[in-house]
């Protein structure tokens, strides 16, 4: 081949590779000019969207709506449960909403929203527990009160016997359904042979409102069932830094609750009870042998200390079989924070104050002094 040849074909190599080149540039900025439009459009999209979503569903509605917020629950599960009833448009923003502003602290209750309002009225409203709905039933439950007392408060103010309440609550099958939703709390243990009901104790001491007009039994177990387990998750750690189940702390509460109404009283009594188990001393103590007995009554004869029950702490190691009643939350406290001292025994006088001993001596003694 000629140098004059040579030299075509290598002007021409240049000139198709610089075509080559013109054309991968022309490819390249049209992919960049076409991702910018994508990121530009997709930036806008998402901007629209979010912008709908933090605005109300439906600016014109009236419309009320009932939702429940359960204890416990979570940002999470509210922002779905207000998607669910249509309060809101996406519970993936009101997520991200509530967490870009640090907003937490939600309320549980009965909540009356409308799809007309918008985020910042539904965040309020749930920090502030404020409640639109007037409730159709507020139900007070006393501390110390068994289930059996219970279910006749119950059945005074809602439409359903006391024999249906206790039917429904001694239930295994539902009992084992509890168990399996609240396994923090619930345990085999109250399915026990010799437990008198398995929920004794369980039922907490509260204000309960209901929006319903005939709430179910179910609905009314499982609203005490998710206070309990509110109040004792504040402890849950303190308990199991003890020998106890929570079978056993429960039941050491209500041990605790039936002894003295006196807040202040609870670790005192605490103290002693733990002093008693770790001398491995019975407990001894008058409520276990009225529960035992099964009927209320002022004094307890020495008869009445001796009957067979797993619930007599007169005859039983430690603590009894189960709770003997429901129980305050300081009466819980008292069971994980006791406070220390060397006394064994104490009394009460006719007017309510505790009077310590060390041993079984003092406490004859005092016993002469402020009882006799």
């Amino acid at each position: 081949m000629s140098n004059k040849e040579k030299q075509g074909g290598f002007f021409y190599n240049m000139k198709k590779r610089a075509e080559e080149a013109s054309t991968v540039r022309k490819i390249v900025s049209i992919i960049i000019i076409a991702m910018v439009l994508i990121l530009i459009i997709g930036g806008i999209s998402g901007y629209l969207y979010i912008s709908s979503s933090l605005k109300p569903v439906n600016p014109d509605s009236d419309e009320k709506i009932a939702v429940e917020i359960p204890m416990g629950s979570s940002t999470s599960t509210i922002a779905n449960t207000l998607e669910e009833n249509g309060i809101i448009k996406d519970a993936r923003v009101f997520r991200f909403y509530t967490k870009f502003n640090n907003i937490t602290e939600f309320q549980a209750g009965e909540y009356t929203f409308t799809p007309s309002m918008n985020f910042n009225e539904i965040i309020e409203s749930l920090q502030t527990g404020r409640v639109v709905m007037e409730a159709t039933h507020r139900i007070t439950i006393p501390e110390g009160l068994t289930v059996d007392q219970i279910a006749e408060i119950y059945s005074e103010n809602l439409d359903f016997t006391k024999e249906e309440f206790l039917e429904r609550i001694n239930d295994d099958a539902y009992i084992e359904e509890l168990i399996e939703k609240y396994p923090d709390l619930l345990t085999e243990e109250i399915l026990q042979e010799d437990i008198r009901t398995p929920l004794e104790g369980y039922l907490f001491a509260s204000t309960y409102d209901f929006y319903e007009e005939n709430p179910s039994i179910d609905t009314i177990i499982e609203k005490m069932l998710q206070q309990t387990q509110t109040v004792y998750n504040r402890y849950r750690e303190q308990v199991e830094s003890t020998e106890f189940t929570v079978h056993e702390a429960i039941t050491f509460a209500s041990i605790i609750e039936k002894e003295t109404a006196a807040e202040e009283q609870r670790p005192q009594i605490s103290g002693v009870f733990y002093n008693r188990i770790e001398n491995d001393m019975k407990l001894q103590t008058d409520p276990t042998v009225i529960y035992a007995l099964g009927e209320h009554q002022e004094v307890v004869t020495f008869e009445d200390l001796e009957v067979e029950s797993p619930y007599n702490t007169y005859l039983v190691e430690a603590l009894p079989i189960g709770p003997i009643s429901n129980f305050a939350e300081n009466s819980l406290k008292a069971v994980v924070e006791p406070e220390e001292s060397n006394y064994l025994y104490f009394l009460h006088d006719s007017e309510g104050n505790l009077h310590f001993a060390e041993d079984f001596e003092q406490h004859v003694e005092n016993r002469e002094e402020y009882i006799n």
